[in-house]
């Protein structure tokens, strides 16, 4: 990926996905894949993924396909987090949309280590705002 595309996240600058090191890899059937690859600052005292970054990536992952259904920007109006296994190396996370109403999405997401084990899931609602791209 070249600067300009790993500035930009489905088309949008998310300057702290950046400062993460979050990667968007695909759109697929309304479905929006996220890559992280964990490093020390990633990490909590015990040496595994944090969770604060953890979310972070969920959130991200629903935001983006929010976004890209509504065809505006969102804001996380709520997120209800489950931990489920320590992460470690390199995590993938997959959004998706479960409802689109006018006002407000819901969305869920997970990430998976590269052994495929679910690491974390997420629920999450979403409200568009601004102008319609």
């Amino acid at each position: 990926m070249d600067e300009a595309q790993t500035s930009m996240i489905y088309g949008a600058d998310i300057p702290f996905a950046r400062l993460c090191g979050i990667e968007a890899l695909e759109v697929v059937e309304g479905r929006t894949r996220l890559r992280l690859e964990l490093g020390p600052q990633h990490g909590n005292n015990l040496g595994i993924a944090h969770g604060g970054i953890l979310c972070t990536l969920l959130d991200i992952a629903m935001g983006t396909v929010a976004r890209l259904t509504a065809g505006r920007p969102v804001v996380t109006l709520d997120m209800q987090t489950r931990f489920l296994s320590p992460g470690h190396g390199v995590l993938l996370a997959e959004g998706r949309v479960t409802r689109a109403g006018q006002s407000i999405l819901f969305c869920d997401a997970e990430i998976r280590d590269a052994a495929g084990r679910v690491v974390a899931t997420a629920t999450g609602v979403f409200k568009p705002v601004g102008a319609k791209a």
